[in-house]
């Protein structure tokens, strides 16, 4: 007579695939992106109470639907294999693009800007959950082609495959997420080993192109940029600016900053983000919103938190059990700590105000979504890892 054996279990009584995953899991990482996550829904929940007439609940329930389908995906990531799907780095990349130019034909145009595509009740951009798609495509195919690395045709080639997506980012017009696509391919070059003369070369010409775009071609007659993206990028050095758009923002932001002083105003006794005086407060400046009502003491344990976050990251980075893991665990760093740095920074006034959001922090849907997938799978590279014997 067959017997079925039951299923394998420790001492205590717990199934080894349980087990397993509890002892693999990244504790510290993930108490760190639900504590960040937690945090936004609160802020974003005080800080738009009045923004919708009628509705006080209006942004903190789409933020909470936001967080519950990104923390779904979150788990689902943290199963996907990198390395298979790494090998379908090229029908993601076509898939990207797609996605990216259909958004020109069906998009939503909010505020100027052509990047979202409506299902439904949700409008999913594109851009953004190409983010996560760049850094597992550009680390694909650099495990393709790795016996090139070294050669001036490599580092082309990859620039190429992140260029062509990041430029039709940059065109719907949407400049901060096309920087993002930049940091994501400089440290996948890094990591797989370009010569520093490339990226010499590379920060050269980027200069150039920078001074191309701001000045040269606008005094012949050019215009690469909109208004108000010229105004962004110079309104951080205190240029002579229009003080009704982004001078005024970076302006009210440090009022903020400054109001909040030590310890904080409070959720309610934050005047400058209830009286609506902050612009975007709950996407680009949430930052400030939180150091007015919570202080430098808030801000800072917000900045440490996302520090352990990072140090989190490379640590699975440095682990990592294949190579392919390895890129994608130190893209997402990238792209994570890139993000924080530039949002932080435009809302002090060190940093171009780009509208890059905040991690975690920032009110949106595919911006949240996006970046609980990216934790996922610096999770499932954490675990695949811990699997791995000695």
């Amino acid at each position: 007579m067959t017997t079925i054996a039951p299923p394998r279990s420790t001492r205590s009584g717990i199934p080894d695939r349980v087990r397993s995953a509890v002892v693999g899991m990244d504790w510290l990482l993930l108490l760190a992106v639900a504590g960040i996550t937690a945090f936004s829904v609160f802020v974003i929940g005080k800080t738009t109470e009045n923004d919708v007439p009628g509705d006080p609940r209006y942004y903190l329930d789409r933020q909470l639907l936001f967080v519950a389908m990104g923390s779904l995906l979150l788990i689902v990531a943290m199963r996907v294999n990198l390395e298979r799907l790494a090998r379908w780095a090229w029908g993601l990349w076509g898939s990207l693009l797609g996605a990216l130019a259909v958004v020109f034909v069906i998009g939503s145009a909010v505020k100027g800007s052509n990047r979202w595509i409506t299902i439904g009740p949700l409008n999913i951009q594109p851009s953004e959950v190409g983010k996560v798609a760049i850094a597992v495509i550009l680390a694909g195919i650099a495990i393709e082609r790795i016996d090139a690395v070294g050669t001036a045709r490599f580092t082309l080639f990859l620039t190429g495959v992140a260029a062509f997506p990041a430029i039709v980012v940059f065109l719907q017009p949407d400049l901060g997420t096309s920087l993002v696509y930049g940091a994501v391919l400089a440290t996948v070059l890094f990591l797989v080993g370009v010569p520093w003369s490339h990226f010499a070369v590379a920060g050269s010409l980027l200069a150039i192109l920078i001074l191309a775009v701001l000045w040269v071609l606008p005094t012949a007659g050019v215009k690469v940029l909109q208004d108000y993206q010229v105004e962004r990028l110079t309104a951080f050095i205190g240029a002579e600016r229009d003080t009704s758009d982004a001078g005024y923002q970076l302006d009210q932001s440090k009022t903020a900053i400054g109001s909040g002083g030590a310890i904080g105003k409070g959720p309610e006794g934050a005047t400058q983000a209830n009286g609506d005086f902050i612009p975007e407060h709950h996407t680009d400046f949430i930052f400030a919103v939180t150091s007015e009502m919570f202080g430098f003491v808030g801000g800072g344990v917000l900045i440490l938190c996302f520090a352990l976050v990072l140090w989190r990251g490379l640590r699975t980075m440095a682990r990592a059990s294949s190579q392919v893991d390895m890129l994608v665990a130190g893209a997402i760093v990238a792209m994570i700590g890139f993000q924080v740095f530039v949002n932080i920074g435009m809302t002090v006034g060190i940093m171009p105000i780009t509208g890059i959001p905040l991690p975690l922090m920032s009110y949106g849907g595919s911006h949240t979504i996006s970046t609980l997938i990216a934790m996922g799978l610096l999770l499932g590279i954490h675990q695949r890892r811990s699997a791995v014997p000695g």
